[in-house]
């Protein structure tokens, strides 16, 4: 297996680097498993104090791998491969958002799709000015359902709902009016923002940072464990109809999709 997935830590800063330019850093089966394999050994890891979310390229994701999601689709198991690619990513999400130490994602470029929940889950996200958030879902003839719970976290239903439903990007200035993004910043000044906000946070004691994080997700108004379970049955199921079918097949050929006016 190539690896996609580059992790490291040093002086208790762990950090966790997508490594897929070429392809936009879109997420495969493998990739997931990948992420999860380095969020398991960073935890492990007495020393960690940090974890801190990048990607190379220019591009941070541009959400998971279309040309795998259109294998599934024509194989013979496609709606048991596509709930086991739900339940893979819905626990990776949920493996991060809880980890003990604090997050952060650091926003070189765009996010799209899937990757978009992975951001959201992360407890600080910095993003350069040259970025966005985009979920263009709807327009594949499928649904964001495992970053919903993380965008109602995150933000106002109503700003949810339009990312959601609209497909528009939402470019860093407003994400970060909304709340969406901690700060945001000219590119050439993103390191050295990141590495500001890691010596803050870093002021803390590692045992009152990790207290903090637990108590505020368990004072949270809604039952996030819960929200995935019903995110991971949604998303399986939407790549099942013939709009998701269609949808994904025009995506790769590169045309507009001819939706089923019945839905």
């Amino acid at each position: 297996m190539e690896t996609f997935v580059k992790t490291s830590i040093e002086d208790g800063i762990g950090q966790v680097v997508l490594n897929r330019p070429d392809k936009r850093n879109a997420l495969t089966r493998d990739m997931i498993q990948q992420l999860q394999a380095g969020f398991d050994t960073l935890a492990q890891n007495d020393s960690l104090r940090l974890i801190a979310l990048k990607a190379e390229g220019s591009v941070f994701c541009a959400g998971m791998d279309l040309g795998e999601m259109q294998d599934r689709a024509l194989s013979n198991d496609g709606q048991a491969e596509w709930q086991k690619d739900s339940e893979v990513y819905a626990r990776c999400l949920q493996t991060f958002f809880e980890i003990e130490v604090p997050t952060i994602a650091v926003m070189q470029g765009p996010t799209l799709a899937g990757w978009v929940g992975m951001v959201l889950a992360c407890d600080f996200i910095l993003a350069s000015t040259e970025s966005f958030l985009m979920l263009p879902e709807p327009a594949r003839g499928i649904t964001a359902a495992i970053v919903t719970p993380f965008l109602n976290f995150r933000v106002a239903p109503g700003i949810a709902n339009h990312l959601l439903l609209s497909g528009e990007r939402m470019n860093a200035k407003r994400a970060y009016e909304v709340g969406l993004f901690y700060d945001s910043v000219a590119p050439g000044d993103l390191n050295a923002r990141v590495d500001k906000l890691i010596n803050a946070i870093l002021t803390g004691s590692r045992s009152a940072l990790a207290i903090t994080k637990s108590h505020f997700q368990n004072c949270l108004p809604f039952d996030l464990k819960q929200q995935l379970l019903q995110s991971i049955q949604i998303s399986a199921s939407a790549r099942e109809t013939s709009d998701a079918r269609e949808g994904l097949a025009a995506f790769i050929e590169k045309r507009k999709p001819a939706w089923n006016p019945q839905g």
